[in-house]
């Protein structure tokens, strides 16, 4: 069984298709939350991501006050600070982060700027 296969990552809905496919490409789980529910608030994004063990990947930077002001439990949660970028910039970086610092993503909170992962 490849070991990509036990991973599961929840895609927030401004991630982008080819993050998506790529990701699934690669024999990821993928739940994308465009079509779970397009207007699910993000506390929800986090308790799906909690019952289905999942990573989050977002570009919304809410989550960091859901996570260190309010204490929400997770399972991963990685924030790409891409602002303004196209879907190739989007793949770019979940291609270089994934392959180096996977390990890292699970249970922690990562932001991904300027081609720099912060971890915490």
């Amino acid at each position: 069984m490849n070991p990509n296969s036990t991973l599961k990552f929840i895609i927030d809905v401004r991630v982008g298709r080819s993050v998506e496919e790529w990701l699934k490409s690669q024999e990821f789980n993928v739940v994308t939350i465009g079509s779970v529910n397009p207007e699910m608030k993000d506390f929800e994004i986090i308790q799906l991501a909690n019952m289905e063990d999942g990573i989050i990947i977002t570009m919304d930077k809410d989550f960091g006050e859901l996570v260190f002001r309010e204490k929400n439990k997770h399972k991963g949660i990685l924030l790409l600070r891409l602002e303004d970028a196209m879907s190739e910039e989007k793949l770019a970086a979940i291609q270089n982060i994934i392959p180096e610092h996977l390990r890292k993503l699970k249970n922690n909170f990562s932001v991904y700027q300027n081609g720099k992962l912060r971890t915490r």
